[in-house]
């Protein structure tokens, strides 16, 4: 000190820094003790904390505003507000946008999401891509260097030496001494005073104080055992005049029908038990309580405790009606009389105490003594006098109960209604009167005089005067109906079996709440809707209400048609076609169908007429022309047929006509006339694709070298005046491939393609020639450019199918189905697949997909046809008779193969359901299974 040196433990003297904590840099962590602080102080404040957390550069959190608050916790003002059906319809309904929200942008979060990603893994590269320049060096280390690497030690000995002797010193036992174990069982000593036992006047042996509870066991046992016996001697007993309380018989089957609970649901018993206990005890007339806790005795098997628990319920809410009916129910029924009985003393007034009181009873007698001493205090209960109408087997009887009854209940429409059915149809008139007056604002009673006086043989007109009285005495009394439930109300009259009734409905309410220029539509869409509901008796008024007012209608006319052809009789169509020829005499449609039905029901004769009508009312009209000479050909007339087309080619002169008139005289097999015919129409219309194909397909059919070389020209010319049609290239080149030419019909094809690059037929066609020559490597490339083309044809994928291996089909099926959505072609593909494999039911379901897809596709009822032809010869099955019946009402017109076996000349008058037989035939030899 003498020196001047500074003193180093002058700091142990000075006051110590702010904040300071010993031994902070060293990394120890300070506390402070109560002692060192004294009493409780304040924490920092809120300015304290953001000025530190700003320091830190931390952000504020900043509060969740009240606004945004989930709705699961809301609090104030709507805490105690209900969650009901508008609120749940309302949330489903925002789920149901976010959820189309999310999936509006889940392409863009998804490619967000995966930038993500990789910028991540760019940022944070895995361990072994940190590794990856090291893992290619390791390719410059030589053999030397490999060699001169040291072994790496072995740990798993040393550990598993470690782990073996852990696990012997944790097993190692020690000797204790007697004293511990002395002490040990005295502190778990129980003691307990096991009471008296008397069996029968004796004292137990087992008195006094049971010391363990291995002691206690044993008693136990003992008592049990010593009741068995005495079960086991009751024969003996009951010999010598005592009683015994258990039956040894019926001893064990009882024990068996104890339902044992587990503990979990004895402790839910307790805690339900609990709580109910505690609400019958805090509220006493709160009546549900009462009912929920001796439905839990019920459940809990104890049905006395339940009786018990609701007889008390009984007395503290004496009013309340559930209670008793609870009561009632867990007692027998002798009980259930007394307790109803006494429930009627406190609830006079319920219908539902009496309705049950009634039910215990068991015969009629009874039953009516309780309902008629019910109707004494409730004389205003509809359900108290129907019950007691019903058990009256007298028709006589229950009407005058009835009248009693509504004059108790003067404003029950259905006693009113139910007394005017039990009696005679003057009288129901006059219950009807009376009780219309006494309810005016009542419709029901309006339709149920209507159908009274329809019953009881009054004209139509009567029927339609009263119900155009109710509409009117309704409208007045502010009671009025609106349209539909004026539809409904004439929907159930119909079902009623009241067809007068329901008419007269329609036309009362048809012009109710519909504007002028909107009624043809939606007479329409209604009679449609009725239709489909199976209602046709409101659909055929609906249509006479609108042919009455829009009567030059044609739409409306050919619905009212097809009603009366699916509904009604034959008079009643002919009526109506006759109608509507007479109101729309230019309706070309309405007069064929007209002629049509005469033809079905063999009236040739009147089918006649209505033609010769028909076309003096529609001069040049070309289908009615054709119509008749096709009604004269299928009667064999054919100089009346061939005359009345050499007519229609001079008045009315269409394609149309001209392609008929070849059609008609190539099917009598007159070959040259059809070529004269033929020729002829191509001077007047040249730019006729069919009749330039006609043209060359009869060349073809003299089937010589000149005709074939002329049919080549025929089809020449055809596709230089009609380049856009796709068939005459396609006649074009089978010419060809008939005469040997595949290379010229390969060429042909080649500009095909190039002229219609988008049309499946054409590369089908290219890929079928060259399969038929033998070429499978060029018919697959082909096949492939042409799915390029056309990714969306169920024609190509159907060939792309046949021409995998057959393990690769099925994957390739599957895909074709999601590339043409879901073509005819694929599934009748796929049901094909199916058959090879022999799962049957699988391909008669396919194919019957196949024709709800595309009905008009002949190709695919032959192919459904063969199939069950095969089941009906092998398997003892099939449904070919009912597929023929379907194949008469669809009457396909398009599929390849059916098409050309239904435009053979031999074929012209055979129908579809001959055809069909013949066609499975040829697709089967033609195309086997493609295996």
């Amino acid at each position: 000190m003498a020196s001047g040196r500074p003193n180093k433990l002058a700091f142990l003297s000075q006051a110590a820094p702010a904040g300071y904590v010993a031994g902070l840099g060293r990394g120890a962590s300070g506390f402070t003790t109560r002692s060192d602080i004294g009493p409780a102080r304040e924490g920092p404040s809120a300015e304290a904390i953001a000025a530190a957390r700003a320091k830190r550069g931390e952000e504020e959190e900043e509060e969740e505003d009240e606004r945004f608050q989930d709705p699961e916790e809301e609090h104030g003002l709507f805490a105690s507000a209900v969650y009901e059906r508008d609120d749940e319809e309302a949330d489903r309904i925002w789920e149901s946008v976010d959820r189309q929200m999310d999936e509006r942008r889940r392409k863009q979060r998804e490619a967000r999401e995966r930038a993500e990603l990789e910028d991540e893994r760019r940022k944070t590269p895995k361990i072994q891509a940190q590794f990856a320049d090291l893992k290619r060096n390791l390719t410059s280390v030589s053999a030397e260097e490999w060699a001169a690497l040291p072994e790496p030690g072995n740990l798993t000995a040393k550990r598993r030496k470690a782990a073996a002797a852990r696990e012997s010193r944790d097993n190692r036992t020690y000797a204790l001494p007697d004293s511990v174990l002395v002490g040990a069982r005295d502190q778990n000593q129980v003691q307990n005073e096991a009471a008296d036992v008397d069996m029968e006047g004796t004292k137990s042996s087992l008195g006094g104080t049971v010391s363990s509870l291995t002691e206690i066991g044993e008693a136990r046992n003992k008592v049990f055992s010593h009741q068995l016996d005495q079960a086991s001697s009751s024969s003996s007993i009951a010999s010598s005049g005592l009683s015994s309380s258990i039956d040894p018989k019926g001893y064990l089957t009882e024990l068996s029908g104890i339902s044992v609970k587990s503990n979990v649901e004895i402790g839910d018993i307790k805690k339900a038990r609990s709580l109910l206990d505690s609400v019958i005890k805090t509220n006493p007339k709160h009546a549900p309580g009462w009912i929920a806790a001796a439905r839990l005795e019920e459940v809990a098997g104890k049905m006395a405790v339940a009786r018990k628990v609701i007889a008390q319920g009984c007395e503290q809410c004496p009013k309340s009606e559930d209670v008793w009916l609870e009561n009632a129910r867990l007692n027998t029924t002798e009980n259930a009389k007394v307790i109803l009985a006494k429930a009627i003393q406190h609830l006079s007034q319920s219908v539902n105490i009496w309705l049950r009181a009634e039910k215990i009873e068991n015969d009629t007698e009874s039953k009516k003594r309780v309902l008629r001493k019910a109707i004494e205090h409730v004389p205003n209960s509809v359900m108290l006098w129907k019950r007691l109408v019903n058990l009256e087997e007298s028709p006589e009887d229950a009407r005058i109960l009835l009248a009693g009854a509504v004059e108790a209940i003067p404003l029950s429409i259905e006693l009113w209604l139910t007394l005017a059915r039990l009696s005679t149809p003057e009288e129901a008139k006059s219950v009807l009167n009376k009780a219309r007056r006494t309810i005016p604002t009542s419709h029901e009673i309006w339709v149920a005089a209507a159908r009274l006086l329809e019953q009881m043989g009054e004209s139509p007109d009567k029927v339609d005067k009263t119900i155009a009285a109710a509409v009117s005495s309704l409208e007045k009394a502010g009671a009025m109906l609106s349209r539909e439930q004026w539809f409904r109300e004439a929907e159930q009259a119909e079902r009623d079996g009241s067809p007068l009734t329901c008419a007269a409905i329609v036309k009362a309410s048809i012009y109710l709440d519909i504007d002028v220029e909107d009624r043809n539509r939606v007479w329409v869409e209604d009679a449609q809707s009725s239709l489909e509901q199976n209602y046709p008796e409101t659909a055929r008024a609906i249509y006479q209400c609108a042919l009455q007012e829009f009567p030059d209608d044609v739409s409306i006319w050919q619905g009212a048609v097809n009603l009366e052809r699916g509904h009604g009789t034959r008079e009643s169509l002919e009526q109506l076609l006759e109608q509507a020829v007479t109101n729309c005499p230019k309706a070309e449609k309405l007069w064929l169908v007209y002629a049509e039905e005469k033809a079905r029901k063999h009236d040739i004769e009147g089918a006649r007429q209505v033609l010769i009508r028909a076309f003096d009312n529609n001069l040049g009209s070309e289908a009615i022309s054709l119509a008749a000479a096709a009604l004269e050909a299928e009667q064999g007339d054919k100089q009346a047929a061939s005359m009345l087309l050499e007519r229609a080619r001079r008045e009315v002169n269409t394609v149309r006509v001209w392609i008929k008139s070849v059609q008609f005289e190539r099917g009598e097999g007159s070959i040259e006339s059809a070529l004269t015919l033929a020729q002829d129409g191509l001077k007047q219309f040249p730019q006729a694709a069919k009749l330039h194909m006609m043209h060359g397909q009869l060349f073809e059919s003299r089937n010589t070298p000149e005709s074939l070389n002329e049919a080549r020209d025929a089809y020449a010319k055809g596709r230089q005046n009609c380049p856009e049609s796709v068939a005459l290239w396609l006649l074009s080149s089978r010419l060809e491939e008939r005469m040997k030419l595949s290379t010229r019909a390969r060429a042909l094809l080649e500009k095909a393609r190039r002229a219609h690059d988008k049309s499946d037929t054409v590369w089908a066609e290219s890929v079928a020639v060259e399969l038929r020559s033998g070429s499978v490597a060029q018919a697959k490339s082909l096949l492939a450019r042409g799915l390029q083309a056309c990714p969306t044809s169920g024609l190509l994928w159907s060939m792309s199918i046949w021409q995998e291996p057959k393990q690769a089909r099925k994957t390739r099926a599957a895909d074709a189905l999601r590339r043409s959505g879901d073509s005819s072609y694929v599934i009748c593909t796929v049901a094909r697949l199916f058959w090879q494999e022999g799962k049957y039911t699988q391909a008669r379901s396919w194919f019957d997909k196949t024709i709800a897809a595309d009905r008009d596709w002949g190709d695919g009822w032959g192919w459904w046809y063969a199939f069950e032809d095969e089941q009906a010869r092998n398997h003892d099955g099939g449904a070919k008779e009912q597929l023929l019946e379907k194949i008469a009402i669809a009457d396909p017109r398009h599929g390849e193969e059916w098409q050309l076996l239904r435009k053979a000349p031999e074929n012209a008058k055979r129908s579809a359901k001959e055809l069909l037989p013949e066609l499975a035939s040829i697709l089967i030899n033609k195309y086997g299974s493609q295996s």
